[in-house]
């Protein structure tokens, strides 16, 4: 596994290999699993997200706590009202996925079951839009680039909110759809770079605030709104607008900003929005217990 997004991209341009073949030939020599099987692999995988997905616009599925459900669909069925279709589809389907894990349903961890809705509403999306559809090869190597950035994520920084708060979830989360959408939109290498820094410099410093400690409240409106971090960070990566730090650096600072985060701050739902008054007499109204296999 690359331990940079510059020596991943490096690796690429010395090799004269596409970046998803870098990515894909690097996992199976690392993990002795035949390129083809991890492409198929790969391929069952977004036939979950599309489940997920489909599943939590039904609006019929519901957390054991009571706090989540239907919210999806009810943004679904209002249409859109200020930016068009686009938009509102790509929020409903992050909250659609979330919803569904809140509801213990099957979802594709990615990179961890509190940021699930991002990279599925993002790409699900990003293929029904394109006229004729990008194609499932397509996507998968999308999905192998989006995996490459969150293998460099893991290693330089952190994934897991109770390390690194919200940041090291859906930020990562994002910062992988950036690079996958900038990638799949013909972005150079520089451009996907650029991708995962603008995504992740504005999303630093977000803490993980979960309301009575399930990953619910904020999460699933936070996966919606890290969709359209990542989309916006892609447009104007391939629009050539640059960014004066590059992409490992802000990786870096990430990994700084979660290691000195006070633990209120990282899942222990001590602080910040667990800790307002509305909060707490939710959880006293609702009294929660976290599900079994629940992750954030």
């Amino acid at each position: 596994m690359h331990k940079s997004i510059e020596s991943l991209i490096r690796d690429a341009e010395q090799s004269g290999r596409p970046l998803p073949q870098v990515v894909l030939d690097r996992e199976s020599a690392e993990m002795g699993i035949a390129p083809e099987k991890i492409r198929a692999r790969i391929g069952q995988t977004l036939g979950v997200m599309r489940g997920a997905i489909a599943e939590g616009l039904e609006g019929k599925v519901r957390s054991a706590s009571g706090l989540t459900g239907g919210r999806s669909k009810r943004l679904w069925d209002d249409g859109p009202r200020i930016l068009g279709p686009r938009v509102t589809t790509i929020l409903a389907r992050a909250i659609s996925t979330l919803e569904v894990n809140a509801a213990m349903g099957l979802i594709v961890a990615a990179p961890t079951a509190g940021a699930a809705g991002v990279l599925p509403a993002i790409l699900i999306s990003v293929d029904e839009f394109a006229e004729g559809g990008m194609g499932e090869d397509r996507l998968i190597d999308a999905m192998l680039v989006a995996g490459g950035v969150g293998g460099v994520i893991a290693q330089r920084a952190s994934l897991a909110g109770a390390e690194g708060g919200c940041q090291a979830e859906t930020g990562t989360a994002a910062a992988m759809g950036a690079a996958a959408v900038t990638w799949l939109h013909g972005g150079t290498h520089e451009q996907i770079s650029t991708s995962i820094a603008l995504c992740l410099q504005g999303m630093l410093g977000l803490i993980c605030d979960p309301i009575g400690g399930l990953v619910e409240i904020p999460c699933i409106y936070r996966n919606a709104s890290a969709a359209m971090q990542a989309i916006a960070a892609a447009e104007m990566a391939l629009a050539n607008l640059d960014f004066p730090v590059s992409a490992d650096e802000v990786i870096d600072v990430m990994g700084e900003v979660g290691r000195r985060m006070p633990s209120a701050y990282r899942e222990t739902a001590m602080g910040g929005l667990a800790a307002t008054p509305s909060a707490q007499r939710l959880v006293q109204i609702r009294p929660t217990k976290r599900p079994s296999g629940a992750s954030s």
